[in-house]
């Protein structure tokens, strides 16, 4: 029994090494989404833009879209901006969830850098980005033409994951 003893410290450093192996094997960005499958959640948010307008999930139905969740206090959301406005410009409908954002500062942020979306829903308090799984900003769902939520991208979108993640998708599911 004395000597099984002396190997209790061998199988506990086993155990964490294999943990923490599995640990670093794992990809940050695949976070999976229980709304993948599903239809936008049911809104109603008035947008940056015109606090009178009164957008609902209806929105989204269509065509096949960008759903981006941003605010202003996200850094890596002013990283990524740049590529969504190139998006933007060359035909890409990219909407916009502001985040428990303030919207006076949303307004001056779009209207400096450049506003890529057709128009941004304000979720001030989050409960859209709850019903939809947000962990934070950015993040950004694919929506097909019946509104129903296809894929989700947690974290900056650049060339690179448009050309290998994001854009065959959308163009998969603009012709269905």
């Amino acid at each position: 029994m004395n000597r099984l003893k002396l190997f209790i410290p061998l199988m506990i450093f086993a155990v964490l090494a294999v943990l923490f192996w599995r640990g670093l094997s794992l990809d940050p960005t695949e976070m999976p989404s229980s709304r993948i499958g599903d239809p936008m959640p049911a809104f109603n948010l008035p947008t940056v833009r015109d606090a009178d307008a009164q957008i609902t999930e209806q929105t989204f139905k269509g065509e096949v879209s960008l759903v981006n969740v941003w605010a202003t206090w996200c850094a890596a959301c002013r990283i990524e901006h740049p590529f969504l406005v190139r998006l933007a410009e060359q035909g890409m409908p990219i909407y916009g969830i502001n985040y428990k954002d303030d919207v006076e500062e949303a307004k001056r942020w779009l209207g400096q850098l450049h506003d890529p979306y057709r128009l941004s829903v304000v979720d001030q308090d989050g409960r859209l980005g709850v019903d939809l799984g947000v962990f934070g900003a950015p993040e950004t769902y694919v929506v097909d033409k019946q509104g129903v939520i296809r894929h989700r991208h947690v974290g900056i979108i650049d060339q690179r994951v448009w050309d290998e993640e994001l854009g065959p998708l959308v163009e998969r599911l603009k012709a269905e």
